[in-house]
């Protein structure tokens, strides 16, 4: 029995009759490394009788045939050997998270603290860097988008009463007037406490500070 090779389907298979070489990558952030180039002896041989049974013909053509069918089988051996020695060789830059089961780079995608990656266990102050940076930009859309009106609302206390009608004529209010548009009619009437001073609500009949009646 055969030495088993353990793979992973994130790498690609660049090699050629000449060469072997592989590349593996991040299943998250797609980081990859590629080993360099090396070359076939097989596969060298096999062009030299290729290249004599095309010139010569006959027995050496034939002895073209043989060396594809060496190759086939050496070749092969050989591509198994530099495919594991590939992997040993990047196997350190690359880590299996035990949670998603994926193949993290070391160096951008994985958790260490947490011994997850970080798709798995996100890096906490990135994540509150994001999420403030979001918050931000919807609140820059959510500005643009107000109109003049609104904004001005925005800036004032929102505890001061914005009418909807007018209370002589009770004729609705498209915004926040000061003067009713039909009867001209002052709508934010606002008077003060003649004990305490404070301010009072439309239709109050205590101080709602020192409750003197109005």
């Amino acid at each position: 029995m055969g030495t088993k090779i353990e793979f992973t389907k994130n790498y690609n298979d660049l090699s050629t009759n000449q060469g072997f070489q592989f590349e593996f990558f991040c299943d998250r952030c797609g980081t990859g490394y590629r080993t360099r180039f090396k070359p076939s002896i097989t596969g060298k041989a096999t062009s030299l009788l290729d290249a004599a049974g095309s010139i010569f013909g006959g027995f050496l053509g034939k002895a073209s045939d043989i060396g594809e069918r060496v190759r086939s089988a050496t070749w092969e051996k050989a591509h198994d050997d530099a495919f594991s020695e590939a992997m040993q060789e990047l196997r350190p830059d690359f880590v299996q998270c035990p949670r998603c089961s994926s193949w993290v780079c070391r160096k951008r995608c994985w958790n260490t603290k947490k011994g997850l990656c970080k798709e798995c266990a996100p890096d906490l102050g990135v994540e509150m860097s994001a999420a403030q940076a979001s918050r931000s930009v919807e609140e820059v859309w959510a500005h643009a988008r107000m109109a003049d009106e609104d904004r001005k609302l925005a800036e004032k206390n929102w505890s001061e009463t914005i009418r909807a009608t007018c209370p002589e004529c009770e004729a609705p209010l498209a915004s926040n007037a000061k003067f009713c548009p039909e009867c001209g009619a002052k709508l934010n009437k606002t008077s003060n406490c003649q004990n305490c001073g404070a301010k009072l609500g439309p239709g109050a009949k205590f101080c709602a500070e020192c409750g003197t009646k109005v």
